[in-house]
């Protein structure tokens, strides 16, 4: 599934102004859990291994379903419409939204430098065919950073600290929800079957990093 902006959605800049060099925005750009990359590494084994996937474009999405026709012909998505529910690439291998509340979404999709749209022309897209009448669709890219972890101990080790069943049966791989790890709010995905996206506010990162690599511990 390909991300992509709506072809009118391009702001003219004054001449005076110079343009923005992307691939140089890019470059310098630092992931909240950049400088744990070693602690992570040195934390993960087979049975629990911890990663960021860092710089995921995130959208959030405030508008009814059933009065989101442009909307969804925009994402090329239907709106999920129950707690747990993610519409489109489940396994986070492309453009997915997240149900959030009845009215509330987040759409997640490749970093800018996968996909060549940044997240605010994206974001600026979908508020067009939302219209300010319909609903509001904001850039959060900066406001979480996305945590994977992974590995046949990766159910055990969260189920040490969130109160959630995460049983196959209730919790089944594609499904994601805003809950808490410990004290702190993340939404949790599950992307596969040993497989878990773990989404923290950006100013929690280290905090929850370092929460995981805990309770990773005993399965080093």
């Amino acid at each position: 599934m390909t991300m992509t902006a709506p072809e009118d959605t391009t702001v003219e800049v004054a001449a005076h102004v110079p343009p923005v060099d992307r691939a140089r925005v890019l470059a310098l750009r630092r992931s909240p859990a950049q400088g744990l990359d070693e602690e992570m590494r040195r934390g993960s084994g087979a049975a629990a291994r911890l990663r960021e996937v860092p710089f995921l474009t995130q959208v959030a999405i405030r508008a009814t379903p059933g009065r989101d026709g442009s909307l969804t012909e925009t994402l090329g998505l239907d709106l999920p419409t129950h707690v747990g529910e993610v519409a489109g690439a489940g396994d986070g291998n492309g453009l997915a939204v997240l149900w959030l509340s009845p009215d509330e979404f987040l759409a997640v999709g490749p970093d800018e430098a996968e996909s060549g749209v940044s997240p605010e022309a994206y974001a600026g897209g979908l508020a067009e065919a939302l219209g300010s009448e319909r609903g509001q669709a904001v850039d959060v890219s900066a406001n979480r950073t996305t945590l994977e972890l992974s590995g046949s101990r990766a159910r055990s080790v969260l189920e040490k600290s969130c109160e959630l069943d995460l049983h196959p049966r209730v919790f089944p791989v594609g499904a994601a929800v805003a809950t808490l790890l410990g004290s702190t709010g993340v939404i949790l995905w599950r992307t596969g079957e040993d497989t878990w996206r773990v989404m923290p506010r950006a100013s929690f990162a280290t905090h929850v990093v370092r929460w995981l690599l805990d309770g990773m511990r005993e399965y080093r």
